[in-house]
């Protein structure tokens, strides 16, 4: 079966959930995290958690298990804690959980972010991968950044993904 008829076949509408990670945001000035749910709602998906917590690796790691276990979401869209700073540990909390990593995510994420603002695309570690049964997707934490990696590439594959994740 080809990728038009895997999609054809897609489901339409998945459970979202939305983690922002910072030491400065709260769920009322989550400006990124507002959008995802926003843009979630509007792609006909359904949001069934949404919180912000602190760039913390076992905090990070708690909260996914903990969501995951508790909300099932077939979606987890992390926002935040990609960079290169000491606070940023998303990458590291998350890594391990992942049972298949999706590595052309990070790739398709730089090269589009290069031809927005160039050379500085290479600071993001943007990444994703399988836990369990849930695709997870980590992003910048900025506006712009959501917006690239959600419409052009996430929202447009997210029951594609789903199909997949829970064939086998």
């Amino acid at each position: 079966m080809g990728t038009r008829e895997h999609k054809e076949n897609a489901a339409k509408h998945v459970k979202v959930g939305i983690i922002t990670l910072s030491s400065t945001r709260s769920l009322a000035n989550d400006k990124s995290g507002h959008w995802i749910s926003e843009q979630a709602g509007k792609n006909g998906h359904k949001v069934v958690f949404h919180q912000v917590i602190p760039d913390d690796t076992e905090t990070i790691a708690d909260a996914i298990l903990y969501v995951i276990n508790n909300y099932e979401p077939q979606v987890l869209l992390l926002t935040g804690g990609t960079g290169i700073t000491k606070k940023d540990v998303t990458v590291e909390a998350v890594r391990p959980l992942f049972k298949k990593e999706l590595t052309a995510f990070g790739v398709l994420f730089a090269q589009l972010s290069f031809e927005e603002i160039g050379s500085a695309a290479l600071l993001s570690r943007a990444t994703a991968g399988t836990i369990d049964n849930t695709i997870l997707f980590c992003m910048p934490g900025s506006l712009n950044a959501c917006k690239l990696a959600c419409e052009a590439l996430i929202f447009p594959e997210l029951g594609h993904l789903v199909r997949h994740v829970c064939e086998g």
